[in-house]
């Protein structure tokens, strides 16, 4: 079957071999916000971060009697070391030690609703909301104590948990609370410090989180065993759209070891005393499963016409018509980017146990809040009946296999009541069944007028749903998979300056006429959902590689050119700053090496990076190597610079492997790239030789998320590097290959 024949729309409906037709009473905005975060109604909006939604001051922070204090954030630790940053900014404005706070992540019984870590909105958003309710509540803990004192609050200080007068006398916090309630909704303006008396925020902590990492001790959920706990595998289909027809339930529940088989629908699975027998008998039911398969994949050689064919949703989310020179020179590019695995380190794990009606769940989920409405929905349970508890895993920075796996777990658990059960994927269950990273196409024209300014812009991209995190049981793999199937809620595009697919498709430059369309997919064929930067990788690809060349076209230098259409004094900066720390204007041409250079805010709204990279190309077999970067970056208040650096540093790293090598294989058949050497990702020895990384500190200033603002830039100056080095514009990502070799 060609896939000319194939009607994607029918394949992805009846994928999991059930229709069902609903609808919602919520806005479309308010779905698409709600399907993008995963958070509560705004109850204040003149409130700072995510005290805007969640304003009472104790769901962030308590004080016991005894002084000791305890702290709640709704977002969680996946390897970005936010956690660590999060209680720097907390004990800062408390006045208490770090590692006198016990510190609470996510957690459905015990924090508050922050949705989902995702969109480097953790800083923004948990950070603003903890440095004011920490600020509130020290004025309130100083208050108690001048009242008890009998002495004006102006004349006592605060340290380490303890309030002291002039005369000597202490109080710590417990005493000093004693009589107030905190369970009061937060004020719009804070008594926060003065910046210079920081000795927290702006410091490199050492993180809380990299201990037992480092000596291997308990640090993520697959590290967990509980009292009891038993260990299951599970059995996907094939490929998408599979149904099973028959396995050998009977023979696999006599093998050594066996508890249980699982059977509803097209879920199979295994529950057993130890994880090795788990895993024979996954592979001996495997085995004897036998499916009648969906319907086939289209052609990859043509998966960009296909995606290009689908029905769209047209949005346009720019379109300016100022008064603009006459155009004297155009340009028009198509760009192209592949399906991208996750590629996380360690397969997804979880774990749950259904005691005394309740099911708790430990889970290494971006939205704790999110999944446990998905899981309550695909168990017929009331939402208080669910907990979902956050546990580190091997991060993803987007959807891998956790959520699935989760949902794994929880049916699981329900068919063995009072004894914990372990889930945990192996590595071609995560690789064939997560969800990628769209494939993506985009395609931009642009004009000059005879001045060398750009005068017209014309941006195109066409993207299926880079959100489909779960608010309903749908949205889960194994719920899909029910004799009774639950359907996923249907894709909405997630509305700016967020967005998608569109996620930095409108330039920060200063261009007289511009329209930007994103013709947003509803149903594409493969499984998809968030990865880090969304539609900004091959976004700012696009863009800086357009400006490189209309920068050729105007006989100017590419730095300078930017700096001609850029009016943002904080872009203008950090662009001048990587220009000088890299020696752009000191670069000295070298055979088979090239220079780049690239500009980028996250979402035109969050943290600032430019950056400079030197490559150098083997002509003999295509291979790229990376000499040298440096990037410079403005993400506000730096909280703790090291971990900064590190989210930068990987980002580089991650956008690098992205650009030049990922690319998920697969066939009409499924998905090909089932291992680590059926899919292709940077190695070591491709590592870049040097990484600098400069911030711009600005102390007081609002917290912008970083964590995903290198990838668009780092993708755009790669681009311009290797078209540096050869001499030709490479616009189809992965880049590297032996085609350069041409």
């Amino acid at each position: 079957m060609s896939a000319d024949t194939i009607d994607l729309r029918r394949r992805a409906m009846l994928s999991a071999g059930a229709l069902v037709l609903g609808f919602t009473l919520l806005p479309r905005r308010a779905l698409a916000e709600f399907n993008g975060m995963g958070v509560p109604p705004i109850a204040n909006k003149d409130l700072p971060g995510s005290l805007q939604r969640t304003p009472m001051l104790d769901a962030w922070i308590k004080i016991a009697p005894d002084g000791k204090v305890t702290v709640f954030t709704g977002k969680v630790e996946l390897g970005t070391g936010v956690r660590t940053a999060l209680l720097q900014v907390a004990a800062e404005q408390l006045d208490v030690a770090p590692a006198a706070i016990h510190f609470i992540t996510g957690d459905t019984a015990l924090t508050p609703n922050e949705g989902f870590t995702a969109g480097s909105h953790t800083m923004a958003d948990s950070g603003t909301a903890l440095l004011n309710a920490a600020a509130q509540v020290r004025a309130l803990v100083v208050q108690g104590a001048a009242a008890q004192f009998k002495l004006d609050a102006n004349t006592l200080k605060t340290s380490n948990g303890t309030v002291s007068a002039p005369d000597g006398r202490k109080m710590h916090y417990g005493e000093a609370i004693r009589g107030i309630d905190l369970h009061r909704a937060a004020q719009v303006k804070s008594p926060l410090k003065n910046v210079h008396d920081y000795t927290l925020i702006g410091h490199s902590l050492p993180r809380v989180d990299i201990p037992a990492k480092l000596t291997g001790g308990a640090a993520y959920v697959q590290d967990m065993r509980l009292p009891g706990m038993v260990h299951a595998r599970v059995v996907r289909p094939p490929a998408y759209g599979a149904r099973l027809l028959s396995a050998d339930t009977a023979g696999v529940a006599r093998m050594p070891g066996v508890l249980k088989v699982h059977v509803d629908g097209n879920y199979l699975a295994v529950i057993a005393g130890d994880e090795w027998q788990a895993v024979q008998a996954m592979r001996t039911l495997s085995a004897s499963a036998r499916w009648q398969r969906g319907a086939a994949l289209p052609s990859p050689a043509n998966i960009h016409a296909t995606l290009r064919a689908l029905p769209s949703q047209d949005i346009v989310i720019q379109d300016k018509h100022e008064p603009a020179g006459k155009a004297v020179f155009s340009l028009k590019r198509r760009y192209t980017k592949q399906y991208v695995l996750h590629g996380s380190i360690g397969p997804s794990c979880s774990v749950a146990l259904l005691e005394q009606g309740g099911m708790t769940v430990w889970t290494h989920t971006q939205g704790v809040y999110p999944l446990r409405a998905a899981l309550a929905e695909m168990l017929s349970m009331k939402m208080d009946e669910v907990r979902c508890i956050h546990t580190e895993s091997a991060g993803c920075y987007g959807q891998n296999g956790a959520d699935d796996v989760a949902a794994d777990a929880a049916l699981l658990a329900r068919a063995m009541p009072g004894r914990p059960v372990r889930v945990q994927l192996m590595r071609d269950q995560e690789n064939q069944w997560e969800p990628y990273a769209p494939a993506m196409s985009t395609q931009l024209a642009a004009s000059l007028d005879a001045s060398g300014k750009i005068c017209d812009w014309q941006y195109e991209l066409w993207s299926g749903s880079h959100n489909e995190r779960p608010g309903n049981a749908g949205k889960l793999i194994p719920a899909q998979l029910l004799a009774k199937a639950f359907v996923p809620s249907p894709s909405q595009p997630m509305p700016m300056p967020e967005g998608g697919g569109d996620r930095n498709a409108i330039p920060l430059y200063t261009l007289p006429q511009s329209k930007v369309v994103n013709h947003f997919l509803p149903v594409t064929p493969l499984r998809t959902s968030a990865m880090r930067s969304l539609g900004a990788h091959i976004n700012l690809f696009a863009i800086e590689g357009m400006m490189d060349e209309l920068a050729i076209a105007a006989h100017a230098d590419p730095v300078e050119f930017r700096l001609r259409h850029l009016d943002d004094p904080r872009g203008r900066e950090v662009v001048e700053r990587a220009a000088k720390e890299f020696g752009w204007n000191q670069r000295k041409r070298r055979r088979d090496h090239g220079f780049g250079f690239a500009f980028g805010q996250y979402k035109n709204i969050m943290a600032y990076v430019a950056l400079a990279v030197e490559v150098r190309v083997e002509r003999s077999t295509g291979a790229v190597h990376i000499v040298r970067v440096t990037a410079v970056a403005d993400c506000g208040q730096g909280v703790n610079p090291d971990g900064i650096r590190n989210q930068l540093e990987g980002g580089i790293l991650q956008s690098s492997s992205w650009t030049l090598y990922e690319q998920l294989k697969f066939t009409p058949e499924g998905i090909s790239s089932v291992d680590w050497a059926s899919y292709p990702i940077m190695r070591y020895s491709n590592v870049p030789d040097k990484v600098d990384v400069i911030l711009i500190d600005r102390p007081g200033a609002p917290l912008l998320g970083v964590a995903e603002a290198a990838q668009g830039p780092m993708a755009g100056a790669l681009g311009n590097a290797l078209a540096d080095a050869t001499g030709k514009r490479w616009c189809d990502l992965p880049l590297a290959g032996p085609h350069l070799m041409s």
